[in-house]
């Protein structure tokens, strides 16, 4: 199958081209109109989708060879997200799917995030799922394609939100999360000993006193001390949240017996969540796989290969298709 898809869930602007089981295009066109306002302004978003979907679908044909008179179907985020967003999508591959009667897909953006581990891997069912992005961090036990079960979920925050609002605090550009990644690598994770909440219960996360814990931590000290230390601080956050998302994954596993782990998510980036992942994983005897940074963040081949999954289970959508902003 040839597949077009389309996301527009958020901020980015993405369509990718998946040709069987290869990835041949994968265009991402990100805005930095929000950068100024230190997070994601809805309405600027929807506007910058409407500027740049049809250039971004054209690139993404373009490179990988395929004209529309070859696509078999166009998938298209469906939703969990900000709605002015997913109605540009959702619209454009409508109107796009209507002129040239090709069928639609239409995919759940947190399930998208799991299957990109199959972009490049052939994880074995059952298996165990972190998903971490700025707006989800939650367990799932994954049995079949489709078949899930949401395990534990962050009861405030999410781990990425928590990067990019500590970020804010010690004057990062936005998003944080890959500058925190950067810094910490430079810096002593045991400089500060910050909270883990909910550590010793249950699967459930909390990461909004860590929030808090770094907003006091930080007011207390001088601006040469922030400056000089802000690796060190980096550092430490990261530990503080990464031990807490690998506790919980490892307390999952042992609760489920399965023995196939994946990370999924924008947060599955971040190098030290990947190095304790892969330390727990060697130590229990799992097999454990994480997506490509490049599908890490949002991005349409991941909706692509969710789209042939559904495609080979006939769960096709058609133009009375909605989207839907939160799950």
């Amino acid at each position: 199958m040839n597949i077009l898809a389309i996301e527009s869930s958020c901020d980015d602007t993405s369509a990718s081209v998946l040709s069987g089981d290869r990835i041949l295009s994968n265009v991402i066109a990100s805005q930095s109109v929000h950068i100024k306002f230190g997070g994601v302004v809805p309405e600027l978003a929807s506007r910058a989708h409407q500027q740049t979907i049809s250039q971004t679908v054209e690139q993404a044909l373009e490179e990988a060879g395929i004209s529309l008179s070859d696509l078999d179907a166009v998938a298209v985020t469906q939703g969990p997200g900000l709605m002015g967003s997913l109605l540009v999508g959702v619209c454009f591959t409508k109107g796009l799917a209507l002129a040239n009667d090709l069928p639609i897909i239409g995919v759940n953006h947190m399930d998208a995030h799991i299957y990109a581990n199959f972009i490049e891997h052939q994880p074995e069912f059952p298996l165990i799922s972190l998903t971490v992005s700025g707006g989800h961090t939650q367990l799932e036990l994954v049995r079949e394609p489709f078949d899930h079960e949401i395990l534990g979920k962050t009861r405030d925050d999410a781990a990425g939100e928590a990067f990019d609002k500590i970020g804010k605090v010690l004057g990062l550009p936005y998003p944080a999360g890959p500058e925190i990644d950067k810094l910490s690598k430079q810096g002593d994770p045991d400089f500060h000993d910050f909270p883990q909440a909910l550590l010793h219960e249950g699967l459930d996360f909390s990461f909004s006193g860590l929030k808090t814990s770094v907003l006091y931590y930080t007011q207390d000290q001088t601006n040469d001390f922030l400056e000089e230390h802000k690796a060190d601080i980096c550092a430490s956050v990261s530990k503080a949240i990464s031990e807490v998302l690998i506790k919980k994954l490892e307390r999952a596993v042992d609760q489920t017996g399965v023995k196939t782990v994946v990370l999924s998510g924008g947060v599955s980036a971040n190098s030290m969540l990947r190095a304790k992942t892969e330390e727990m994983a060697n130590r229990k005897g799992l097999n454990w796989y994480a997506p490509h940074i490049s599908y890490c963040t949002d991005n349409a081949a991941m909706i692509a290969i969710t789209a042939k999954f559904m495609a080979q289970r006939g769960r096709y959508a058609d133009l009375e298709m909605r989207p839907f902003a939160s799950v």
